[in-house]
């Protein structure tokens, strides 16, 4: 089954134009945007859709407050489509719906949809440094840095967080069930999952929690490189949203990452530069800890100069 990763997530809200306002500040282009809801894409196509929570033709919430209500994968073709019908159909129901998607519900209960993928293709470089020794540089006279560069957009949809009370069973579901495998573990607390169709450490991971707080921690795309981590994310607190926890890089999957609050019930992260496996990676396992969580973490400050102030100022936590 060629999964090639989240195509979008659907998240229903009782205030459209102020999470419209939030997705963009974050960076996502809106289409078709109405006071009814709309799609915010990446510059691929992947995206959050925003419904009202009163809209009868959505899903029902898993509960717990949570506002998410069904995330869509991509595959790689119809004969992908048929292989999920097929599998998926043995012991739960499988709805076609109007758009040549299927939907169904995995073994939390959350609501999961297949299409086949929309993503558009990109041919856009990354960030790159110009690190002595390597062969691969950025061009002569090519800043690495515009500090008045327009707003920064995400590259795709990267990658979900769940809740859920039994890690072990979910982790059967998308690996017995629809082909993923698990790249990195934390021990009592769950796996990294990565689908067939795609080469980054994880779509998908699950935290062990209690039933009562069963829904979505995180989503996050990827953006281009570190430094636009660390410039949107800057503009993002500027703007006057509240930083969770970064900016700094995980270890499993390598990534740099800035989560913050966000009006969806869950945190939002913004990431850049996820390690890439292939199926010859053996999974490692770690417990979990703060040292096993960051290789580093790094704390917001506002800017600052010498000759200005003795030590900067404008922590965003104490």
């Amino acid at each position: 089954m060629n999964i090639v990763g989240l195509e979008s997530i659907v998240f229903a809200v009782e205030d459209i134009a102020s999470c419209a306002t939030f997705l963009t500040d974050y960076g996502l282009i809106p289409v078709d945007v109405t006071d009814k809801g709309g799609r915010f894409e990446a510059l691929d196509g992947t995206c959050v859709v925003l419904a009202e929570a009163s809209n009868q033709s959505l899903p029902p919430s898993v509960g717990n407050g949570c506002m998410m209500r069904k995330t869509v994968m991509g595959v790689a073709n119809e004969q992908d489509l048929e292989a999920i019908r097929t599998e998926l159909s043995k012991d739960r129901d499988v709805t076609s719906l109007a758009d040549g998607s299927i939907e169904s519900i995995d073994d939390m209960g959350f609501v999961i949809g297949f299409q086949v993928t929309k993503r558009k293709t990109m041919s856009l470089t990354g960030e790159i440094s110009n690190a002595p020794g390597s062969p691969l540089q950025r061009p002569v006279n090519q800043n690495a840095v515009n500090v008045n560069a327009e707003q920064i957009h995400p590259r795709t949809l990267s990658h979900i967080v769940y809740f859920v009370s039994d890690p072990a069973k979910a982790e059967a579901f998308y690996v017995e069930r629809l082909g993923f495998r698990c790249t990195d573990r934390f021990e009592g607390m769950g796996p990294f999952l990565q689908p067939a169709g795609t080469l980054d450490h994880h779509t998908h991971f699950f935290i062990g929690a209690p039933e009562f707080m069963k829904g979505v921690e995180h989503f996050t795309f990827h953006f281009a490189g570190p430094t636009e981590v660390m410039q949107n994310g800057s503009r993002f607190i500027e703007k006057g949203y509240q930083a969770f926890w970064g900016p700094g890089r995980h270890i499993f999957g390598s990534n740099w990452f800035w989560y913050f609050n966000s009006p969806f019930a869950c945190h939002i992260e913004m990431d850049a530069d996820m390690d890439l496996h292939d199926k010859t990676w053996q999974a490692r396992t770690a417990p979990i800890s703060a040292d096993n969580s960051q290789a580093f973490l790094l704390r917001y400050r506002n800017k600052w100069a010498p000759g200005q102030d003795s030590t900067p100022k404008g922590d965003y936590e104490e």
